[in-house]
């Protein structure tokens, strides 16, 4: 039995890609949230089995997803420390918080996954990275690892590079949203409307994200093939250098990665 405890926008969308994908018959899952309307919505259109509160949960899955609030944490395992054994594999979702962090509030010997989604897993575009404690082994890694390949993209990690994939791909979607919302802006001031712009740039940096993913070759490879000598390109390329532009991303990666750091829960 998979079991999600917390069933918001991280581990509702685990949970819906999970069944859509039919990686795990619906019949076979169980969930518990704290929001029983929610809970009782997703049993009804999902046809997922719900618990009454998490110990039971806990009593019935094997694998099971924590996708709570990083606060909220430390309360629910002491709440169902009492109701695991030493099969159970507990997978969070929750940033910040340490497979350290679980092993001291659980046991030493606790089998855990941290995984690091990013939002675009809401629509099957995910970036996931996980680390695992020694006692979990390369079969259940690998298990989990296709659960969340559901919902994108997911690679293994260790966990000393963790606060770096959230500076990365955990807040990278924030920066890319900028991004296309600055293009869309200089759109409309050369007299595009708005709608126009925000669909120009947000195909762009679709279809330049896919070419370099299909093409495999190095960004700047594929910048300079566009970029023609006194061109067009290299007008706008040269006003994003004025502008720091590469160095505010760098920056942008390196201080998130930084706060997480220092949010950190060991």
């Amino acid at each position: 039995m998979l079991g999600f405890i917390g069933c918001g926008t991280m581990g509702g969308a685990l949970l819906e890609g999970i069944i859509k994908k039919k990686l795990v018959a619906p019949e076979k899952i169980i969930a518990f949230d704290q929001d029983f309307d929610k809970l009782h919505l997703l049993k009804k259109n999902l046809q997922i089995k719900i618990a009454a509160d998490a110990p039971s949960l806990c009593q019935q899955a094997q694998k099971i997803f924590l996708a709570v609030k990083p606060q909220d944490m430390k309360n629910l395992l002491r709440e169902i420390k009492s109701s695991l054994n030493s099969e159970n594999l507990l997978i969070s979702v929750a940033a910040g918080l340490s497979i350290g962090f679980f092993q001291e509030n659980l046991t030493a010997s606790a089998k855990i996954i941290r995984v690091m989604p990013n939002t675009p897993c809401l629509i099957g575009e995910g970036m996931s990275v996980l680390c695992s404690s020694g006692e979990v082994s390369e079969k259940e890694e690998k298990e989990i690892m296709d659960l969340i390949g559901s919902l994108g993209k997911v690679i293994s990690l260790q966990e000393k590079h963790m606060s770096a994939v959230t500076g990365l791909s955990g807040s990278g979607p924030a920066y890319v949203f900028l991004v296309i919302e600055a293009l869309a802006d200089g759109g409309v001031e050369m007299g595009l409307d708005r709608d126009t712009a925000l669909s120009l740039a947000a195909q762009t940096v679709l279809g330049a994200a896919k070419m370099l993913i299909k093409t495999g070759e190095h960004p700047a490879v594929l910048k300079n093939k566009i970029t023609s000598p006194g061109g067009t390109t290299s007008a706008g390329l040269f006003a994003l250098e004025e502008g720091s532009v590469r160095s505010s991303l760098i920056q942008a990666v390196v201080r998130a990665t930084q706060k997480e750091k220092n949010m950190l829960h060991l």
